[in-house]
């Protein structure tokens, strides 16, 4: 690969270790509720881009209702956060040395509360050129909107930018954009399809030696 300037990251998965959490919190709300949300269940909403809020919405639970839920269930994982190990082994350090060759960006489905909290040590942002979280570009992934709004920050062209992410809704969402995407292994969402990647890796460390 060659000619690449710019890389747009996803975070959940890529940088830190938090979609595991999230999912966690979404159970445990859920099950308040009265519902249960298997792992098969959730990878297919995280996939399509879905919301895990469908089962209470179908059984009649109100919008008043769920934002309350869904306000618990925001309390649990900033909880999690907190008090979880989320921290993935070498990549403060991969990032810090990427950033000496390339303009970097983080394009983010988190919260913007959340995403400081996680990365409250400063040690990863403080490569980026800038994060771009929930409610700052139109349509959240798997629609293009967001890798688009990245790839404007930086004012590129498509084909100097290059997309890293672990997830078939940020997949789509790049293959969306036009851009090309690295897919990082990850446990978590191994069940995914990936087969629209242009690369994969096992971890984060392979990513220079790609570029």
């Amino acid at each position: 690969m060659s000619g690449k300037k710019y890389i747009l990251f996803d975070n959940d998965g890529v940088l830190v270790e938090t979609e595991i959490w999230y999912y966690q919190a979404s159970v445990r709300v859920l099950e308040e509720l009265g519902f249960k949300l298997t792992r098969e269940e959730y990878m297919r909403v995280m996939a399509e881009g879905r919301t895990v809020w469908e089962k209470p919405f179908a059984a009649g639970f109100s919008e008043a209702e769920v934002t309350v839920a869904r306000n618990r269930r925001n309390d649990y994982y900033q909880d999690y956060i907190r008090t979880k190990p989320i921290e993935i082994p070498g990549v403060a350090e991969v990032v810090a040395e990427l950033g000496r060759k390339y303009r970097m960006g983080v394009v983010t489905a988190s919260r913007r509360e959340d995403f400081d909290l996680i990365h409250r040590s400063g040690k990863i942002t403080k490569h980026m050129d800038f994060v771009l979280c929930e409610g700052e570009y139109a349509r959240v992934k798997p629609h293009p909107d967001p890798y688009l709004a990245g790839l404007a920050r930086f004012n590129a062209p498509k084909h100097e930018a290059i997309v890293v992410e672990d997830s078939e809704r940020g997949l789509t969402s790049a293959v969306r954009a036009g851009i090309e995407c690295v897919i990082v292994k990850n446990e978590f969402t191994a069940s995914h399809d990936f087969s629209k990647a242009t690369y994969r890796i096992d971890t984060l460390k392979e990513l220079e030696k790609l570029l």
